[in-house]
């Protein structure tokens, strides 16, 4: 009896001890009960002990009473106070997806250290259990990644998710502030040049270009050995005429105002290509969807002069969707007639006047464009071109436009197929058309990256070709889109082998200041200020079409200097057209690189984790050698001269943005 006592005794002792994970004493709190409208996500909303469809959460056929479902991208920041000891949870796809092949990856990082991931999991797989150790970690975050193909119906569960604490209950919270704080310099009193250095056109076109540049006004512009046919206006720096002959012309633009004179080398090049640099303007669609008129883009045409964008190389503004009618509409606005007697398509009557909004936009020294589907209607529902392909072109050439976004939409049910052939068939069509006409027209092929159309989408005419889906096709998901299609769609298909003058890859526009949030309001961008950064410092290393879409009308000082700092505009516009590329990757952090003109490259040091982390670009790396000049170019600054490489601290889902240049 003693022996038996004694083994007893031992037992109890043993199953009551610590255990080396953890504490095993203290209440349980779960991930339920915390405030959950912290949680952001790409879809819906997050739900305490339901699915994310508001349904019982269920995964592998196991129901639980507790958890959250939520969809990818989901993150929620979590404060415990130090007081934690364990995050126990079974993780996985909700079972109302088993059908639909969702696919996700749960991760867990404590105060910027990774403390569980779960893999890729699918739907139908059973749940992962997780216990964490969270002893002295104080801020958590809770990731759930959308595995790098798409976020369709990731819809993901955090299933009896809680918490064993010691004191204070752990707290839902908000991601860090971060400052939206203006790098860019004020450009300075003396003139300076900016923007494309090579500009492409057919013999026979209508020339239109305004040099971009900055300086006190007023500004002197000339252009020494312009060619025949062209003409430049000294108070407003636009280049007009006609070129007749074929050639490669090497003009010296000088611009000199009261503080001094400043040239650069200008080179036009008429022939069979156009687009010799990524395309730089503003579109409507993601400020003002279906709701654009006539006054909205002569408002953006006069806020782009106003503003100084026009000084800094943006070109083009472009109407998207909603400008035509709509079959069958009762609204008086939108309906009536589609084509006139001729098969000529006619706008809405939010456009009473289509030449003269062209004429209007050109005499701002601007380029203007439209939008159609191939399809018989566009995404929103307005007439298409199916079947009136010529005659919707002459139309656009008629009106004056310059530029034409082909989207895709509804020529699938034309198609019949998304095979290669089904795909490039449409827009091989249009370009042709454009071809023939005695109107330089850039042509966008928007249809989301469908057959690698970046494999073929200059042989049949386009000039840029999305790579991916809509980068705000929700306005919850704009920055998983930014990472994932930015990102994991560039390098994943390693798409730097095929953009380059005449021909770019488009991942989307830069979805800055004040878009719509699809509920009728137009409101800040959900991006962080570092994402910002991050967005346009990637769309330039990549080589990317600078087109914005947030309201022209309503640009502030941080907006602005985003979208208008020379050097970086320098590295998008570089007319070498070589798009950059990633060369290094360690979890969360990468560094791109881009060579230039001149011989030396653009570094992007990107971090997309939570928690700010050092990234170092090694020169072996980037292909230099000895010591490099580094340059900051957000800041216009020299850091210094290194050897080897170059480190710094990268602020969470932010960037540093470099130029290297050989040190003599």
């Amino acid at each position: 009896m003693k022996l038996f006592a004694l083994c007893v005794s031992l037992l109890l002792a043993i199953s009551n001890a610590p255990s080396s994970a953890a504490p095993q004493s203290g209440k349980s709190v779960w991930l339920s009960s915390l405030d959950l409208s912290r949680m952001h996500q790409g879809w819906g909303k997050a739900h305490a002990d339901k699915s994310v469809t508001e349904k019982a959460i269920t995964i592998a056929g196991k129901t639980y009473n507790h958890g959250v479902g939520t969809h990818a991208a989901s993150k929620i920041w979590i404060d415990l106070h130090g007081q934690a000891a364990r995050f126990l949870a079974s993780v996985g796809v909700d079972d109302n997806t088993k059908e639909r092949k969702g696919s996700v990856e749960f991760r867990i990082i404590g105060d910027g250290k990774n403390l569980w991931r779960s893999g890729i999991m699918k739907s139908g797989e059973a749940a992962k259990s997780l216990d964490v150790d969270l002893r002295d970690v104080n801020k958590l975050v809770l990731l759930v990644t959308d595995a790098g193909d798409g976020q369709d119906f990731d819809h993901a569960d955090w299933a009896d998710a809680q918490f064993v604490v010691s004191g204070s209950i752990p707290v839902a919270i908000d991601p860090p502030a971060e400052p939206r704080t203006v790098l860019t310099p004020q450009p300075g009193l003396q003139p300076r040049i900016n923007g494309a250095r090579v500009f492409g056109m057919r013999p026979g076109s209508p020339f239109l270009f305004t040099i971009p540049a900055t300086g006190e006004k007023p500004r002197h512009y000339e252009v020494e050995k312009l060619p025949e046919g062209l003409n430049v206006d000294p108070m407003s720096g636009q280049i007009t005429g006609t070129i007749r002959q074929a050639g490669v012309y090497e003009t010296i633009v000088k611009v000199s105002n009261a503080h001094g004179t400043t040239s650069r080398p200008f080179k036009i090049v008429c022939g069979d290509k156009l687009a010799l640099t990524p395309h730089m303007g503003w579109n409507s669609w993601y400020v003002w969807e279906t709701h654009v008129s006539d006054k909205i883009m002569r408002d953006a045409a006069d806020a782009m002069v106003k503003t100084g964008m026009v000084d800094h190389g943006y070109m083009y503004v472009n109407i998207d969707d909603c400008w035509a009618r709509v079959p069958g509409s009762k609204d008086s606005t939108l309906g009536g007639d589609l084509r006139d007697q001729q098969g000529r398509i006619l706008p809405n009557k939010r456009f009473p006047d289509m030449k003269s909004l062209t004429d209007y936009i050109h005499s701002k020294g601007l380029k203007a464009g439209i939008y159609i589907s191939p399809g018989p209607t566009t995404c929103a529902g307005y007439t298409g071109s199916y079947g009136h392909e010529e005659t919707d072109v002459k139309q656009f050439v008629d009106w004056g436009y310059d530029f034409l976004k082909y989207d895709w939409c509804s020529y699938d049910k034309v198609a019949g197929s998304r095979s290669r052939e089904s795909l490039e068939k449409p827009y091989k069509l249009i370009g042709d058309i454009l071809r023939d006409q005695k109107r330089d027209i850039v042509l966008n092929l928007c249809q989301y990256g469908m057959g690698n159309v970046w494999e073929w989408g200059k042989a049949v005419g386009g000039n840029s070709w999305r790579t991916a889906g809509d980068l705000g096709g929700s306005f919850e998901g704009i920055a998983t889109a930014l990472f994932r299609d930015g990102f994991d769609v560039y390098s994943n298909n390693k798409l730097h082998l095929y953009g380059g003058p005449g021909g770019w890859n488009d991942p989307d526009y830069l979805l800055l200041g004040y878009l719509s949030n699809w509920n009728g309001q137009t409101v800040p961008t959900p991006l962080s200020p570092n994402e910002q950064y991050t967005h346009v410092t990637l769309w330039a290393l990549v080589a990317a079409p600078l087109i914005f879409s947030g309201d022209m009308t309503r640009l502030d000082d941080f907006t602005l200097g985003l979208l208008t700092n020379d050097e970086v505009i320098d590295v998008d516009q570089d007319p070498l057209g070589k798009p950059g590329y990633r060369v290094w990757r360690n979890e969360d952090q990468e560094v791109w690189v881009r060579e230039l003109e001149d011989g030396s490259k653009a570094v992007g040091l990107f971090n997309r984790g939570e928690f700010e982390a050092s990234v170092t670009a090694k020169w072996s790396d980037l292909g230099v050698t000895g010591k490099q000049r580094v340059r900051d170019l957000w800041r216009q600054q020299d850091i210094g001269v290194f050897h080897a490489e170059y480190t710094a601290k990268v602020p969470r889902h932010g960037t540093i943005f470099l130029r290297c240049f050989p040190s003599r």
